[in-house]
Order: structure tokens, then sequence, then C-alpha cells
């Protein structure tokens, strides 16, 4: 009887600290945020601008500064370590690109798990990537290029900004399913990629379709194809890699991420709120100029895009055998 009024006991304390959780976690949730908020950024460029359109929009919906800031360097680990190891409250949180899911393939000591450490938010946006190539190279279709680099393996050279970048293992994604050679050249950045292919210096580059549209359109570059399911607003004449027959979908996104562990009520709170964000008519139209176009979903829909990202990316690393410089 003495042991099961303990056990009896013992399963009120827990149901009765579950509760006080929860009646804990719904009060922080009525009354976050109550101070300013840090978005970590792993890096400048397009990450800091939609960055800084989202926070132009979530400040006001949250009634508390949404702060960007820069956490720069280990090629965005150090914004993806300070994020794992900050408090789930709803106060720190991180604009995530491609290299979230990444980097853990390319090195065991990276400092976090993606699929572990984070709670996923929201998708906010993609920016389409395009493969481009000097006027020098005589292919003008995706289909074309696939040819000429079979006619002569290993010739044809790519761009990248680095050993494990986005867009050198775009180029190996369509090595792999087109089953071609191409000569990887890496450079530091991939603003110096892009530099290198103007000069005539490589014959290929992939890169966010708004960065090149002004050299497409001076004739500087040609572009064969839009690396995702469906055309680029920023150069909408150019085919999907798809209408070529190759399904290969690379392209530059951005994902809100908190802390795990961070309250459910919140989670659904900053989804909700950066969603209605990026659907804003004006903010939509900047981002169309950037190249890109809102997402959305929920965070299990978001959390379920991230480990397909993460499946497909340490596919492509294990298959080429790329190691970490």
């Amino acid at each position: 009887m003495r042991f099961w009024n303990s056990t009896l006991a013992a399963g009120l304390l827990l149901a009765s600290a579950l509760a006080a959780a929860q009646t804990a976690g719904q009060t922080a949730s009525q009354t976050y945020p109550t101070k300013p908020i840090r978005l970590l950024l792993p890096f400048a460029g397009g990450t800091d601008a939609v960055a800084r359109l989202l926070a132009l929009k979530l400040s006001p919906a949250l009634g508390q500064q949404v702060l960007p800031e820069q956490k720069l360097g280990a090629g965005g680990n150090i914004a993806h370590r300070a994020l794992a190891e900050a408090a789930p409250d709803g106060y720190t949180l991180l604009m995530a690109a491609p290299p979230v899911v990444i980097n853990p393939h390319l090195n065991a000591n990276a400092g976090f798990d993606p699929l572990r450490d984070f709670a996923p938010v929201a998708h906010l946006t993609a920016i389409a990537n395009v493969l481009v190539v000097h006027p020098k190279v005589p292919a003008n279709t995706l289909k074309e290029l696939i040819e000429l680099a079979r006619a002569s393996p290993g010739q044809l050279s790519y761009g990248s900004g680095g050993v494990g970048s986005a867009n050198h293992l775009a180029v190996e994604l369509l090595k792999s399913t087109a089953k071609i050679d191409l000569l990887h050249v890496p450079y530091k950045s991939a603003t110096l990629a892009l530099t290198g292919l103007l000069a005539g210096e490589v014959d290929i580059v992939v890169v966010a379709a708004s960065s090149v549209a002004a050299y497409v359109k001076d004739g500087r570059l040609r572009a064969l194809a839009v690396l995702d399911s469906k055309p680029s607003s920023a150069m909408p004449e150019v085919p999907t890699a798809a209408q070529a027959g190759y399904r290969i979908v690379a392209v530059n996104w951005y994902v809100l991420l908190a802390p795990a562990g961070t309250p459910r009520a919140i989670v659904e709170k900053l989804n909700a709120e950066s969603t209605k964000a990026m659907h804003a008519p004006d903010l939509r139209e900047r981002l169309e100029a950037l190249g890109g176009e809102p997402a959305g979903g929920s965070p299990e829909e978001t959390a379920a895009f991230l480990k397909r990202e993460y499946d497909q990316w340490g596919r492509v690393i294990r298959e080429a055998g790329i190691k970490a410089d």
C-alpha cells in the first residue's frame, strides 16, 4: 500500500510539474517578446540583405527590435555554434543558408548538428541559381554544354567560392546527374569566381541569377539554365535544368532557426509573423528584384525541407569525395 501511495504521489507530482511547465510556456509566449531579438548572420551579401528585409517587417509586428548581427567566419560556423549554445528563449535567432546543412558533412568538428541543435521556425525565401558560361564556350544550352563536356572530359573548368561552397556542390550535383567530368577551380569567394569567369579564367560558374542578370543582358556572359524547379523572376527567359532533362535544384535558400528547446508557442508565433512579413507586397517586390520569392510553411515543413537538403548535399559530398580545406 505504501508503494502504491508513493507511486501515486510521484505521478501527481510529475503531472503537476508538466502542467506548470505548460502554463509557464503559454505565459511566456503571450508576453513574448519583452526585449530586443538578436538575428545572427553567418554571412554578408544575400544573407544580410534578406535578414534586413525581414527585420524591417518583423520589428513592428513583434513590438520589439529585431537586430541583425553579423557573426562571420569559419564558413558560417561561428554563427551556427553561437545559436546552438544560445538560451532557447526566442531572443537569439539565426538567418540560415545552405552551409548550415553542408558544413557538418565537411567537418566532423563543426560544433553543431543542424537536425538536433536547432528548432526550425520558417522557410523564408529562395533565390535561384543560374549556370552561366563565358561567351568563348561553344554552347547555347545546357544540353549542348553537357555534350561538349562528354566529348572533352576534364577540359571545361568551373569556378566556385571554395571547396564545399554551395556553388561548388551545385556543379558537383550536375556532374553526378549528367555523368560528366569538369575541372574545379576554387576561388576565395563566389564573387572572385564570377570575376574569374568574366575574365575568361574559367568556363562555367553557378551563381545567384540576380548577380549576373546585367552581365547576361550585355553579352559578357551566357546563361544556360536556372537550377530550380521553376524559372527565376530575375531571368524569366532562361530555361530550367529540368526543361533540359536534368532535375537539378540548387538554390540559395534562407531559413529562420531558433535554438533547440525553444517553446513551441514562441516558434509558432515567429513562424506566423515571419511568414506574414515575407508575403507583404512591398517586401515581396524587393525579393523579386533579388530573384527570390516567399517560401512559407509550418515549422514541421521547414524541418522536413532541411532534412532533404542535409541528405542531398551529404550524398553529393560523399560521392565526390570532397574534403574540407
